[in-house]
């Protein structure tokens, strides 16, 4: 029912940047929480970023950076039901598969949807 759709990502060099955005094609109610993960090969599926419905934010350490506002930043437009994902000095170990997810609902009553993901790869 629900598709999300992303779009922004491609080759890069280091210390480059990006920004990824997810929509949805569908109607959502009840969005419990977007974010983004990331996947390389040979390694599994791994967290990014998150943003609850109640706007608090989560960061994987990989990204933050040596100070407290790191090298990406989430963001969504409710209106649009859309996510984005700002990547900032893009670093090699960056290369991945970026996949928006989107909850709905809380508990066992909860859906996910993936998007088909998007490769961003980060040339030295």
């Amino acid at each position: 029912q629900v598709q999300l759709v992303e779009s922004g990502g491609g080759l890069v060099q280091a210390g480059g940047s990006l920004r990824l955005s997810c929509a949805a094609s569908g109607r959502i109610f009840r969005l419990n929480a977007m974010g983004w993960y990331r996947q390389a090969p040979g390694k599994q599926r791994e967290l990014v970023a998150s943003i609850t419905s109640d706007s608090k934010v989560n960061y994987a350490d990989s990204v933050k950076g040596d100070s407290v506002k790191g090298r990406f930043t989430i963001s969504r437009d409710n209106a649009k039901n859309t996510v984005y994902l700002q990547m900032n000095s893009l670093k090699p170990e960056d290369t991945a598969v970026y996949y928006c997810n989107f909850r709905i609902g809380e508990g066992l009553r909860a859906v996910e949807y993936w998007g088909q993901g998007t490769q961003v790869t980060v040339s030295s």
